[in-house]
């Protein structure tokens, strides 16, 4: 079978909801990329909870949502985007966050390919791409030189790159 990493979740997230709450079988598997803490929950026990608790059911309903926005923007990404201008806004979101123009890698550059919806080797070539916009590349360090050159290539959008 082949594999994909479709998101990173935040600190505090629900994974595989959908499944659970349709009693379906999963379309995702996970893996910590750090140490992590995770709680199962037995499904029969949420889908009790929906129809009992209030306050529960808006929040499943508030995740869902929140879910399906980010699933949406996705996809919007990949399919307006090139592979370039998908690592150059990536790294401007890296780069607001970290409020910084040297960005540590938090996974390795296979798993980021993976995560903008392309090969290994395209990423390479999106890298090389963005040289020409102050954007270097040394081991898991990436540099931005020039961000307003970078963010003029990128075009961030709010309908894609503005945060939930």
């Amino acid at each position: 079978m082949r594999t994909a990493f479709l998101q990173r979740f935040p600190p505090v997230g629900t994974f595989i909801l959908a499944a659970v709450l349709n009693a379906r079988i999963y379309l995702q598997s996970a893996r910590s990329l750090k140490k992590s803490q995770v709680l199962m929950i037995p499904a029969e026990k949420v889908r009790d909870a929906l129809g009992t608790d209030p306050a529960f059911t808006r929040a499943v309903v508030t995740e869902l949502a929140r879910g399906y926005r980010r699933a949406v923007k996705e996809v919007k990404g990949q399919k307006l985007r090139t592979g370039a201008e998908r690592l150059a806004n990536w790294l401007l979101q890296r780069a607001d966050g970290e409020g910084a123009d040297r960005i540590p890698l938090p996974f390795e550059k296979r798993v980021l390919s993976s995560l903008l919806g392309m090969t290994p080797e395209n990423l390479s070539r999106a890298f090389a791409v963005l040289k020409t916009h102050g954007v270097t590349s040394r081991g898991a360090v990436i540099t931005l030189a020039d961000r307003p050159a970078l963010a003029a290539f990128a075009r961030p959008d709010p309908l894609i790159d503005a945060p939930e």
